[in-house]
């Protein structure tokens, strides 16, 4: 692929829809990963001063926000911590003892989802997510939280294509050779969570690859269709009442 000329035209195509909201610009995380990385690039490219990355922390690594920085002050981007440890300790001391780990992992990316909405608002700016197609098949994100957005420049792009698009844009190496992770906890990464590499997945995806991981990508996939779609209403004929 021309990763170059797709990088171009996400950019214009970005402005457009920004501009047709009556909008001036971009606000997104940027966890210190490879997607949130692309993302602030091209968002960069496409909004100058009026792209804002915001660094959210809630018990998250050190090491992801030094490499945020990293990236921000490399493309000179307008970028702004938050911290929510606060914020999300006052919810989990409201709430009762969770069940699940994961019902408290999910309310993290939904915290940040708030604050990425209020200062886009505040702004006059669009929510961006980085999510990409790998991650949206098999349901790696959640629901109401890195999926709440008014953008998603990268969704139709698998995670193979964000790698040499990062080349392209000259994400720093340091981002680009570290293993991605959605930093739920102390080692943590995408692809020992999966049980397969994001290789072996984008080749089953784009090429219906004979990979040896297909059931377990098939499962995935099944299990996550309802996170792909919006909320079912009830459908009526008003006719008939």
């Amino acid at each position: 692929m021309k990763y170059a000329k797709l990088c171009d035209d996400i950019i214009k195509w970005m402005k457009k829809e920004v501009e047709s909201a009556n909008l001036k610009g971009a606000v997104f995380g940027i966890s210190g990963g490879i997607d949130s990385a692309v993302l602030a690039c091209l968002c960069k490219k496409a909004f100058g001063e009026n792209a804002l990355g915001l660094i959210m922390p809630i018990d998250s690594n050190p090491t992801d926000e030094e490499h945020a920085i990293i990236l921000s002050e490399k493309i000179g981007l307008n970028y702004k911590k938050v911290d929510l440890n606060s914020g999300f300790e006052a919810l989990m001391n409201t709430f009762e003892k969770p069940n699940l780990n994961m019902a408290v992992s999910n309310i993290k990316p939904r915290l940040r989802m708030l604050t990425l909405y209020y200062y886009a608002q505040n702004n006059g700016y669009m929510v961006f997510s980085g999510s990409n197609q790998s991650e949206f098949m098999t349901g790696y994100f959640t629901k109401y939280g890195d999926s709440g957005a008014d953008l998603m420049p990268l969704l139709n792009l698998y995670k193979t294509d964000i790698f040499e698009m990062a080349k392209v844009l000259e994400v720093p190496e340091v981002i680009i050779n570290k293993k991605p992770s959605a930093g739920l906890w102390e080692g943590q990464t995408d692809e020992d969570e999966f049980g397969f590499t994001y290789k072996e997945l984008d080749d089953y995806l784009l090429n219906k690859s004979d990979v040896k991981s297909k059931e377990l990508i098939d499962k995935k996939i099944s299990q996550s269709e309802h996170k792909r779609k919006f909320a079912k209403s009830f459908e009526f004929d008003r006719n008939n009442y």
